[in-house]
């Protein structure tokens, strides 16, 4: 749906993000953030004092919602246009599952390790700790 075929009532119960939107989507390029904003104002009719009030929320509005990206030139578009290029190393060796199982026999060796340091100063924490029997607890008191 156009941003031409809502009333503007209805723009005005719509987010700024979902505006953004469909600017962006009917647009289809990048735009800077004050741009973007006073399009938007300009369709529900805000003053330039609140767009200039509101450009902050706008901006963390933009920066939270998923559906939008900011690009390294400081403007704005919808994130779908931009797809995310993986690299995959096609060199890189797998792992055997002997070399994967050696390695956790690694990692499990490791934890079994400790200082004997600590575990004099554990002792000392517990010199004066003293258990008592269920028994002796209901003549104590």
């Amino acid at each position: 749906m156009n941003l031409k075929d809502f009333t503007k009532e209805e723009l005005e119960t719509m987010s700024y993000d979902d505006i953004a939107y469909h600017l962006l989507n009917e647009k289809k390029k990048q735009m800077k953030i004050i741009d973007l904003f006073n399009e938007i104002g300009s369709l529900i009719g805000l003053s330039s004092q609140t767009i200039e009030d509101k450009i902050g929320d706008f901006f963390e509005m933009l920066t939270l919602d998923k559906r939008f990206i900011m690009l390294d030139d400081g403007s704005w578009d919808l994130r779908v246009r931009h797809a995310q290029n993986i690299i995959i190393d096609e060199e890189e060796e797998d792992i055997t599952a002997d070399e994967l199982e050696e390695i956790e026999d690694q990692e499990e060796n490791e934890d079994l390790f400790y200082d004997e340091d600590e575990t004099e100063d554990r002792d000392d924490d517990l010199k004066d700790l003293v258990v008592i029997d269920e028994d002796e607890e209901d003549g104590m008191l």
